[in-house]
């Protein structure tokens, strides 16, 4: 794909807690917040916004790494690595984002909430949705701790990295912002829709299997076979609704998507 300039989105600025990021914003109706994969917000990733447009929401997608509208692979292969490595390592670096460790919630996800709160006033509607991606897909979940949170998505949820048995089933989410979820998910209903490819191993199957050990029927896991992504993709299967996506009807992955966007359908906006 070419790089995508975004026109059809507007460009503004929100500041929470003294930090300001670039907001890119389409579409009316109610606010679903698309928390980009690494490397940042590629063409893939700005057409699921889009999609999210298409069934009468706001897609509201911050930017907090990379290049907004590039393709990754626009140099080929070692292109990419070099463009998600230059994404990547800052964030590791960065204490807004917590990596390595376990049970705790990145700092940024404080401003994502904030951002929910005022995504939430300024469109109107039941409450907000979200949507994290790989390197973002827990955010989803330690949002959802605010009450404009009502349709949180999990899509391949790749943090901490899962480097020991106790990464593999833990999640980027405290243990008191957890509680809290699992509060909301008893007391008003809140369902957590999970995606992934069983044989991901940045997502492991043991991180869902704690999720629903935790939440109960309130997770919604959808477990995709390997063989089910598009396989002109340039890495093993992990994207469930961006790069390892076949658009299709049919297809299990569009299916996927489907879900998703009926999620945000039924919760945001009114029958």
């Amino acid at each position: 794909m070419a790089d995508d300039d975004l026109a059809d989105f507007e460009t503004t600025t929100f500041t929470h807690d003294g930090k300001a990021r670039t907001v890119y914003r389409a579409g009316t109706g109610p606010a679903v917040i698309v928390i980009a994969e690494m490397p940042g917000i590629t063409p893939k990733v700005a057409a699921f916004a889009r999609k999210v447009v298409g069934v009468g929401c706001t897609a509201v997608m911050p930017h907090l790494f990379g290049v907004p509208g590039k393709d990754p692979l626009d140099g080929g292969r070692l292109g990419a690595l070099r463009y998600t490595m230059s994404s990547l390592v800052p964030a590791c670096v960065s204490r807004e984002f917590t990596i390595w460790a376990t049970n705790r919630t990145s700092p940024v996800v404080s401003w994502l909430r904030g951002l929910a709160a005022a995504e939430h006033a300024r469109c109107g509607g039941p409450g907000v949705g979200a949507v994290g991606m790989c390197f973002t897909g827990g955010f989803a979940l330690a949002m959802a701790t605010h009450p404009s949170l009502i349709a949180p998505v999990l899509a391949e949820p790749s943090l901490p990295f899962p480097l020991s048995k106790a990464h593999k089933k833990t999640i980027d989410c405290s243990s008191g912002d957890l509680e809290v979820v699992k509060g909301r998910c008893a007391a008003e209903g809140l369902q957590v829709l999970g995606l992934r490819f069983k044989g991901d191993s940045l997502s492991p199957g043991a991180r869902f299997q704690s999720l629903r050990d935790q939440l109960g029927g309130a997770f919604v896991a959808v477990e995709l076979d390997d063989s089910s992504a598009n396989p002109a993709a340039t890495m093993k299967p992990h994207s469930v609704l961006t790069e390892h996506l076949i658009d299709e009807p049919g297809q299990p992955t569009r299916a996927a998507l489907d879900q998703v966007l009926e999620l945000f359908r039924s919760r945001l906006l009114p029958a």
